[in-house]
């Protein structure tokens, strides 16, 4: 029974990354989505994404949990760490246990963060489709022994039906092009970022919870978690978002 309720668990994991083809596609949201099913399906305690701009360069695009977030935009900011290699060499970053002699050469500033946030291990995945690769995944364990080769190979199936999904609906929006919808989504990034501050406060609550009440209710009432986003920041939200905790 376990292993069809996972198998189950499987084939609505993929056809969530594929399903890209509707109105009002969200990136940010769907690659939070990414992370999640990484961490439900995979022996990871969080995960990651980066996207590319146009550039080339990486910024943070969505995180299992706060930590992590907190950890990418420090490997943003030193200009190292996993995804930044994953990316610019266009392969995997096989799993390195943070707290050796390499890791701590290879990454001297992200190493020892991600030590002190609890993580031991890390292997990076990047979003590609054939040559071209869009961004990058980390999946981060916080316990010993490396991640197995069955798992990475999972992990690496969801970064890659990601990329599809998001090139595929790139390939029908209104002739849209790759570098303005990066740039709209990252856009949306800070403008979701702003608003978990605001809530956070509003609420009395951690950015983390404030995040996850915004996510939900962008799930429930079927909205863009940026046009909540922009509705917490107004001051148009709905009273029960904006409801502190615990009253």
């Amino acid at each position: 029974m376990a292993d069809m309720a996972r198998d189950d668990q499987l084939a609505a994991a993929f056809v969530e990354l594929a399903d890209t083809l509707v109105q009002n596609f969200d990136v940010i949201a769907f690659l939070h989505t990414l992370a999640d099913h990484c961490v439900a399906l995979l022996d990871v305690a969080a995960a990651g994404v980066m996207l590319a701009t146009p550039s080339g360069q990486l910024v943070d695009a969505a995180a299992s949990d706060e930590r992590t977030r907190l950890l990418e935009l420090a490997s943003i900011e030193w200009d190292e760490g996993p995804c930044r290699d994953c990316y610019r060499t266009k392969t995997q970053v096989p799993d390195v246990r943070l707290g050796t002699d390499e890791a701590l050469a290879r990454w001297p500033r992200f190493a020892p963060r991600a030590l002190e946030a609890g993580f031991t291990s890390v292997v990076a995945a990047p979003l590609r489709l054939h040559d071209q690769v869009i961004g990058a995944l980390n999946l981060l364990r916080d316990h010993p022994g490396p991640l197995d080769g069955s798992q990475v190979r999972l992990g690496q199936a969801l970064a890659d039906t990601a990329t599809i999904g998001v090139l595929q609906q790139r390939a029908v929006s209104e002739q849209m092009i790759v570098s303005a919808q990066l740039q709209a989504a990252l856009d949306s990034r800070v403008t979701i970022e702003q608003a978990k501050g605001y809530l956070a406060h509003r609420r009395g609550t951690g950015v983390e919870e404030a995040f996850h009440a915004m996510r939900g209710y962008a799930r429930s009432h079927q909205m863009r978690l940026t046009d909540v986003a922009i509705q917490v920041l107004r001051g148009k939200a709905d009273a029960a978002l904006l409801k502190r905790h615990g009253r």
